[in-house]
């Protein structure tokens, strides 16, 4: 069933006169989604600005994601497969299928609310560039959108490139990928997703386009529904013990400083990066010795040095019991198992709150009918005409 999602102000633009409206490529790359991707083609498709394609690459996923994404073609949802080479390379080859002047990512368990894209574009009426990257809030969920937490933080505002790379570095921030509405130019000068990245492609991907753009906009009133876990649970096993991942962290550490520097080199931004860095190294202390050594070098260079890093004082008894990696690894399953358990309650409530209202709306489309007593498949067809 279909998350509900709170209605929103329907926003139409007007296109120039003479001029059609910026068609919009909304792109998604799936890779064994089937239980959630249904909730975010209905988003994408519920977008109130009417000129948009959407595209959707499935990434040689084994389970029921393609079976389900055909079904909405009849709808106009293009769809593709391809064999599994990553969540990258899947967004790459969606944008090379598509034909938008401005690209919405959107990734294929999250939602848009039905204004997202439209409050965005209106931002453009005002004179805005194709320069100008759009941004807007997004909120933290599982499976209640109307949950959603939204959580301000200091990159929610009209930024320019550089200030935001030095926000982001100094507070360890981030704009999760759906929140971004960006030009087919800017999206061009940026250049392709890095396929190296396994678990940070997005925000070394959105540094890139900060560096050819002009600044950002922030659009407050659309809204992005990120259906993922607390932060906490994002961090170290977000990235693990898998080597590849290690690796492409610290390729996307490195990159994040390099495009900050690019942009300005003064003594806030080497501070930025000292702090971003210092961040970056619980990922790899002390299992990555190579690595730890070459970011104490960075950090040199820098102008500063780096503390040996520490866990959060309810692990931190492991540590002295058992050792760093084990330690590591013991927080990273019981934060596992907690995301896991808070995640299973909240498909349970759901979907009793779902079924709730499903029972309801079925008899007031069918009087005289006791839902209870009709078989799944009947109601559907039931639903269907």
């Amino acid at each position: 069933m279909c998350p509900r999602l709170i209605t929103a102000r329907t926003v139409s633009p007007a296109a120039p006169e003479g001029r059609p409206l910026p068609l919009v490529s909304i792109l998604i790359p799936a890779h064994n989604a089937g239980e959630l991707i249904i909730h975010t083609l209905r988003s994408a498709l519920a977008q109130t600005w009417t000129r948009k394609e959407i595209i959707v690459v499935d990434d040689g996923s084994t389970d029921q994601t393609l079976a389900i994404v055909r079904q909405f073609e009849i709808e106009g949802v293009r769809v593709v497969t391809q064999t599994n080479q990553g969540a990258a390379a899947a967004r790459n080859r969606a944008f090379a299928l598509s034909h938008g002047d401005y690209i919405q990512w959107l990734d294929a368990d999250d939602l848009l609310a039905p204004d997202k894209i439209a409050r965005q574009m209106e931002a453009l009426e005002e004179g805005l560039s194709s320069g100008i990257v759009l941004s807007s809030a997004w909120g933290r969920f599982m499976y209640r959108p109307h949950r959603a937490k939204f959580i301000s933080t200091a990159l929610w505002c009209d930024l320019s490139p550089t200030e935001w790379l030095l926000r982001k570095m100094e507070g360890n921030l981030y704009m999760q990928t759906a929140t971004w509405l960006v030009s087919r130019e800017l999206t061009e000068a940026a250049g392709p997703w890095d396929t190296r990245m396994l678990s940070d492609d997005d925000l070394e991907y959105f540094c890139r386009v900060l560096q050819v753009s002009k600044g950002v906009r922030f659009v407050p009133e659309a809204k992005v529904y990120y259906r993922g876990p607390g932060i906490a649970f994002g961090g170290l096993s977000h990235i693990g013990g898998s080597e590849r991942r290690i690796e492409a962290h610290w390729l996307s550490v490195r990159l994040h400083i390099k495009y900050l520097r690019s942009l300005e080199d003064g003594e806030r931004a080497r501070a930025a990066c000292l702090r971003y860095l210092q961040a970056s190294l619980i990922h790899f202390h002390p299992e990555k010795p190579r690595i730890v050594q070459h970011a104490r070098e960075i950090a040199k260079d820098l102008g500063g040095q780096l503390k040996t890093p520490t866990l959060p004082w309810k692990y931190s008894w492991m540590k002295i019991v058992f050792g760093w990696p084990l330690a590591k690894y013991g927080q990273q399953v019981l934060l596992k198992f907690r995301w896991k358990t808070a995640k299973w309650f909240d498909k349970i409530v759901s979907r009793s709150a779902d079924n709730r209202l499903d029972m309801i709306a079925f008899q007031e489309r069918n009087p005289g009918l006791d839902c209870r007593s009709v078989k799944p498949e009947t109601k559907i067809l039931q639903e269907k005409t």
